[in-house]
């Protein structure tokens, strides 16, 4: 999640020419930016905190509502949005782990996961989302996460949603962050540990206000806890936390034509 806020403004950019192809509507156009501080874990497994920047861009046209995105989405934009359902690609960060971190393991560098999402309504106030990326850098191995969010919202006035995670890596992801190799035994006298997959499960949940025509205020928090295997790992007994939290607020501003 590091730099993240950079990134989703250009991927905005990048969303911009979809809604170019209607620029010759009258219908207006709204742009929401949502802006504030987040804490998260230093890296997968961490038992420390890290300072992020949370940062969310949405566009609606008419009078359509904001649509809704979760706050532990992905980076990205769809390519297809018809119908409740939705996909495109996705860009997600992982942190650093430092050799002093883990009592001297090896360093897992910062990670770039690309790959893809998709959303679907399941009725007007549920929706379910997948997501599969994988470590282009760092861990270099597939994470994916499914979720369902119950929504409740009073158009764009307030909104508020929960829902059940469920995300899950493959063994190169788990062994980087959770694992303990021979070589590693030797030089830290971490027992040896060999972990086939990452398991998490957990919820999130958020709200916004919307205070004037233009400003807002959001939250959000989320609890995920590290199951199976990485649970099982001395990395984790001994370095890390089962129990990863995460939680930002921020400021919304929104402006554009009709307002």
């Amino acid at each position: 999640m590091v730099n993240k806020a950079l990134v989703a403004a250009m991927l905005a950019a990048l969303a911009l020419p979809a809604y170019a192809q209607d620029a010759n509507t009258d219908e207006p156009r709204r742009t929401r930016v949502i802006l504030g501080p987040q804490l998260v874990p230093r890296y997968p497994g961490a038992d420390g905190m890290a300072v992020r920047p949370y940062i969310d861009v949405s566009r609606a046209r008419g009078d359509a509502d904001f649509r809704f995105e979760a706050p532990d989405e992905s980076t990205g934009f769809s390519l297809y949005d018809r119908d409740g359902l939705a996909f495109g690609p996705a860009l997600n960060f992982e942190g650093k782990r430092r050799r002093s971190d883990a009592g001297g393991l090896d360093e897992v560098g910062f990670s770039v996961e690309l790959g893809g999402a998709a959303s679907l309504a399941l009725t007007p106030s549920i929706r379910a989302r997948v997501e599969a990326r994988k470590g282009v850098s760092g861990h270099k191995g597939l994470i994916g996460m499914a979720g369902l969010d119950y929504v409740v919202r009073d158009g764009n006035r307030w909104l508020w949603s929960v829902g059940p995670r469920v995300t899950l890596a493959d063994a190169r992801y788990a062994r980087a962050y959770f694992g303990v190799t021979p070589r590693e035994t030797l030089a830290t006298g971490i027992a040896s540990y060999r972990p086939g997959s990452m398991v998490m499960v957990g919820a999130t949940g958020s709200a916004l206000r919307q205070l004037t025509t233009r400003w807002g205020l959001f939250g959000y928090a989320k609890y995920d806890r590290i199951v199976g295997d990485a649970a099982d790992s001395p990395v984790t007994r001994r370095f890390g936390d089962r129990n990863q939290w995460s939680a930002g607020a921020g400021v919304s501003y929104t402006f554009g034509r009709g307002l």
